[in-house]
């Protein structure tokens, strides 16, 4: 029985991403540095013009067929002299005796991986800038929504919703700089033949060197070995868990505030057609953000195989090469997926305000021991002073089971400092969210401004 395996094939990830690193794409990248090669060598006067136009002429599965490739790779068992044989076979001329001229594979294998990377990440970064967006008109919106802020799972002092996000709009703006920065060192490839000196390529390997990568708008190892420093992988996909992570952040806040007990907000139901659960008819789950969290469990268990695949013997051995052949490509495709899925789950997400200010009130003002304590020290009671008194307050409120306002109209080092009033406007949640707007206003301003455009 055949059939697919791995779920990228039938169930993850799109087809804009899949596609860079499908093996026919695969093939024509490498061909693409190949042509890249020969125009360097034609600038230097190495080989023809006319030759160099018939390499980048082949450079195409129109013309170089995958059948040919796999056909070839069966007899030999390497696939990248396969493919260079199978372009020589295409060459009209005398070109063919130029394919791969002072070439070593890793030449070839490792260029292509960084335009792979390349076009990668301009997705990756279109992903998040969408996401970014989302996230900052949800903010603009519920600026002033209230809800508690919790710490240790439990109730502490309010906030609002859009503060909520304004927190996220801060940490994908640092993703977005950071993966604009990795951009120069993760796309860098290497023409330095078969241990980084050059030698195959004679006097002119720093030209045909710079030459090539600038042809690929490509950086390139300034010392390779025989392969590009994999401390750069290393960096890029440490990075990419990094982003995983921080959507699993995002979808178990959400998940947590979609608890019954909790209610805050949930994730689009349709309630017309959409199955909850196979036996328990009632059920809306939050199904994608329970997703986006396996799936960012899945892109971190990549991170240990890429440090080790930084290991290498002397000036290389094979080892990384087909442990790369899943973490790079897996990464990219999960990452797309889940950071549509994220913008998805933001855009659609019903926020239930009311709940909000229900749970709120579930504290009986207990979320308000903060404020009374600094209203206090405003009046002049030492601050050590102020919190014993709320403490002690707080627990005798907990204790009898009413609200921290009853308790505290009843203390008289209480009502000596601060009348009915006053406590009142202290003990308002309204009152009492600091700059939470003010830094929500400049989250999205900051957002527009990355972006480029209002939200």
């Amino acid at each position: 029985m055949k059939g697919s395996i791995c779920p990228l094939d039938y169930r993850y990830g799109r087809n804009e991403m899949k596609a860079i690193f499908s093996e026919e794409s695969r093939i024509l990248y490498r061909m693409k540095v190949e042509a890249a090669l020969a125009k360097a060598n034609a600038s230097l006067g190495i080989i023809g013009k006319n030759d160099a136009d018939e390499i980048a002429r082949v450079a195409s599965l129109d013309i170089v067929k995958m059948s040919r490739i796999k056909e070839i790779e069966k007899e030999i068992n390497h696939d990248t002299m396969a493919m260079v044989r199978a372009m020589t076979e295409q060459c009209r001329g005398d070109a063919g005796k130029y394919v791969h001229l002072g070439a070593t594979s890793n030449d070839i294998i490792d260029t292509a991986t960084a335009l792979q990377i390349k076009d990668a990440l301009e997705i990756i970064q279109q992903d998040m800038d969408e996401l970014l967006c989302t996230l900052a008109k949800i903010a603009k919106r519920e600026r002033n929504t209230l809800e508690v802020g919790r710490t240790h799972a439990q109730f502490a002092i309010p906030i609002t919703f859009g503060f909520k996000m304004a927190g996220y709009i801060a940490e994908v703006l640092r993703h977005r700089e950071r993966l604009f920065e990795i951009i120069p060192r993760a796309c860098a490839g290497k023409m330095a033949g078969a241990v980084g000196t050059g030698a195959a390529l004679g006097k002119n390997f720093v030209k045909i060197q710079i030459l090539t990568m600038q042809e690929l708008s490509l950086t390139y190892e300034p010392a390779a070995t025989q392969v590009v420093g994999r401390d750069r992988y290393t960096e890029l996909i440490c990075l990419l868990a990094n982003i995983a992570t921080s959507l699993e952040r995002y979808s178990t806040e959400i998940r947590n505030l979609q608890r019954t007990e909790i209610g805050e907000v949930s994730e689009m139901f349709d309630a017309e057609r959409q199955v909850g659960s196979s036996t328990m008819a009632q059920k809306r789950n939050p199904i994608n953000s329970e997703n986006i969290t396996g799936l960012a469990r899945i892109i971190r268990g990549f991170v240990i195989p890429t440090f080790e695949n930084q290991v290498l013997w002397h000036e290389r051995d094979l080892s990384n090469s087909s442990a790369e052949r899943f973490t790079i490509p897996h990464v990219f495709v999960l990452l797309d997926e889940m950071l549509v899925k994220m913008d998805k789950i933001f855009a659609g997400l019903e926020i239930n305000a009311d709940r909000m200010r229900k749970n709120i009130e579930l504290s009986r003002g207990l979320i308000m021991a903060e404020p009374v304590m600094m209203k206090l020290v405003e009046k002049g009671i030492g601050r050590q002073d102020a919190h014993e008194i709320l403490r002690d307050a707080s627990m005798t409120a907990i204790e009898r089971d009413v609200d921290l306002k009853d308790v505290l109209l009843e203390r008289d080092d209480i009502r000596g400092v601060l009348s009915v009033k006053e406590i009142t406007s202290v003990m308002d949640p309204e009152n009492y969210t600091g700059s939470a707007k003010d830094i929500t206003d400049k989250m999205v301003l900051a957002a527009e401004e990355a972006l480029g455009r209002k939200v």
